[in-house]
């Protein structure tokens, strides 16, 4: 397959194949001077690389990875755990601007619940027990 579709097929630009030929985690199989070709399993490699991107590997690390005989599963079980923790974070900060678009007290800030809330969105320990919000007429 040549480099004009593997661009077409994988919507990665040609200039970034070249790029990812150059610092060699891709091998084209033409020689110096032709136009490039690549194996089939050419989308399978860039597919292992933007997993691995997506997953907040740098190319550095993917590029490490990719040579390697045996994956290091730690690394794989460090970085799992880093976006769960992130994914936590996020989730956390959702539950604080929906809780901050429907709480009925005046002054987030002033809010406990909303308090809690902020504070697990930065990895803050969490309060003792949950008290209700400023303002909220029978609900926790």
């Amino acid at each position: 397959m040549d480099i004009a579709d593997v661009a077409r097929r994988t919507g990665i630009p040609a200039s970034t194949l070249r790029y990812y030929e150059k610092r060699g985690l891709i091998r084209s199989l033409a020689s110096p001077g032709q136009r490039r070709q690549f194996a089939a399993d050419i989308t399978d490699r860039l597919a292992l690389i933007a997993l691995g991107q997506s997953a907040g590997f740098s190319l550095d690390e993917v590029e490490e990875m990719l040579g390697q005989s045996k994956i290091d599963r730690q690394r794989l079980v460090d970085k799992a755990s880093e976006l769960e923790a992130r994914a936590r974070r996020l989730m956390a900060l959702g539950k604080g601007l929906r809780h901050a678009a429907e709480c009925p007290a005046e002054e987030h800030l002033a809010c406990p619940t909303f308090q809690r809330l902020l504070k697990a969105s930065t990895g803050a320990t969490r309060t003792k027990k949950r008290r209700p919000c400023v303002g909220a007429v029978g609900r926790p």
